[in-house]
């Protein structure tokens, strides 16, 4: 299963800036999306016809289209491309609001919770000091080993390196003799920790909360449309409901759309914490630990030098939160945690 990490190039940024505003009201609306356990939702609301019958609903049409690589779809959506695109907090801040597209969350779909793992042949975090760490650098992973480190006082600057190995490659160097240590995510940790010699040490079930899997649009678009944003949202939470259902018909196609069979999603769902209810995905978004998570994401992009381009410091974009206020810059704000969609949901207002 193909998972999520960032390589944002200066090109991109310098169209996203060169591209006209989205500003205006229309009636067709494109989102793109790619292969994780938490957005299958997306496949499933495209080939079921539920996007189409909400779309309906409020006089619009809605194009949910699947793009396989990961980061190309958030660029195209960076150049205007698309109206939303499936990302993580992370890959949002550094991408469409590190280039200045003003980009707001429309869902938070999840969070993951045990899906990504940092994975040893032998001793604790500590003894990873001037040991290599093989990762998909600047990803995901790459920032779970940064949380790994610190939460035993150490720092990258203590390791011999990462080395960035493709996710491809992953299992086949760790069966190697030269590899000590993995940071990766399901389905491939489970497939390594079916090695006797492997022990996880440290996973996105001890950071909950932080590697948050979001859909996120255009913010001019979403305020000039707020008819796609309740059709977006409707949508989302019909399936949502079906899923909590248990519904296996759904389950089974989302599976077999993501390359598994239908015990290996539930697996992958369970290391995920899945906001099946709009209440519970707002009260998330509104709690007090969200702006921690993105100062500690921001600090992060900052150092690896991906927060946008040529910025001067971690607080270079604002986020804003439900409440109005902001972290970083707040005369910048680019990124923004909004409720009032999912709040309706929860209401039954859709």
């Amino acid at each position: 299963m193909f998972k999520k990490g960032i390589f944002a190039a200066a090109s991109v940024l310098a169209l996203a800036a060169a591209t006209p505003t989205f500003a205006e009201e229309k009636t067709e609306f494109k989102v793109a999306w790619s292969i994780y356990v938490g957005w299958m939702p997306w496949g499933y609301l495209e080939t079921s016809g539920i996007m189409d019958k909400w779309a309906d609903k409020y006089g619009i049409d809605v194009e949910i289209v699947q793009i396989n690589d990961y980061v190309e779809s958030i660029n195209q959506y960076t150049a205007g491309a698309f109206d939303g695109v499936s990302a993580t907090n992370m890959d949002t801040l550094s991408i469409p609001s590190g280039g200045g597209v003003d980009t707001t969350a429309l869902i938070v779909g999840d969070f993951s919770n045990g899906n990504d793992a940092v994975i040893v042949k032998d001793g604790d975090l500590a003894a990873l000091k001037g040991k290599p760490v093989n990762l998909v650098e600047l990803s995901v992973s790459h920032y779970l080993l940064a949380r790994a480190l610190d939460s035993v006082g150490m720092k990258e600057s203590d390791l011999d390196g990462v080395i960035n190995t493709s996710d491809a490659d992953m299992i086949a160097a760790f069966a190697t003799d030269d590899v000590e240590a993995v940071v990766t995510w399901n389905p491939l940790v489970s497939s390594i920790l079916e090695d006797p010699s492997a022990t996880k040490l440290f996973d996105s079930s001890d950071i909950p909360g932080e590697i948050i899997d979001l859909m996120v649009v255009n913010t001019e678009t979403l305020a000039d449309n707020p008819a796609f944003g309740k059709a977006m949202v409707g949508a989302w939470y019909e399936v949502m409901g079906l899923m909590a259902a248990g519904d296996e018909a759904v389950l089974t196609e989302m599976a077999e759309a993501s390359g598994t069979d239908l015990a290996g999603y539930k697996a992958q769902l369970a290391s995920t914490e899945m906001f099946y209810d709009p209440a519970a995905a707002v009260a998330f978004t509104k709690g007090a630990d969200l702006p921690t998570t993105m100062v500690n994401v921001a600090e992060f992009l900052f150092d690896k030098g991906i927060l946008g381009e040529g910025a001067p410091s971690a607080d270079f974009v604002g986020v804003e939160y439900p409440d109005g206020a902001t972290s970083g810059d707040a005369g910048n704000v680019k990124f923004r945690f909004d409720t009032t969609y999912m709040q309706m949901a929860a209401d039954g207002a859709l």
